[in-house]
């Protein structure tokens, strides 16, 4: 794959959580891979984005409110044929389950750990987005 540049959607309702999220994925999640980034604060804008951007993955924030990570993934795949693939960072492994019902492509656990968030989002990338 050459390096191309996609576009990742960060959810949370909490900016610390969005920076924490940038932080763990980088620009470079993979030697062979960009990533540039928009964010979201809520249902609306995450949908928004999805509209207006070529999003090649949403890493939404689980444990955000009023409208969790884990909901928001499971509206937009029910709403959307192509929908992007979607992580879903969670805070309890028991949440799992919830996400599989949702339709999530992977899970992470809070707090993030770059070395397992950069593997995790460059093989998202490299098996789900679109070419």
């Amino acid at each position: 794959m050459s390096d191309r540049l996609y576009t990742v959607l960060l959810y949370s309702d909490d900016p610390q959580v969005r920076d924490r999220m940038r932080l763990a994925v980088g620009t470079r999640p993979a030697a062979d891979l960009r990533v540039e980034f928009v964010e979201a604060s809520n249902y609306a804008e995450c949908v928004r984005l999805v509209d207006d951007y070529e999003i090649a993955l949403m890493l939404l924030d689980g444990e955000a409110t009023p409208g969790g990570g884990i909901g928001i993934a499971r509206q937009i795949k029910d709403d959307r044929d192509d929908a992007p693939p979607t992580c879903v960072v969670i805070a309890r492994a028991a949440d799992r389950w919830l996400a599989s019902y949702a339709e999530v492509d992977a899970t992470l656990m809070h707090p993030l750990d770059p070395v397992t968030t950069g593997q995790a989002i460059a093989e998202l990338l490299r098996t789900h987005a679109t070419a």
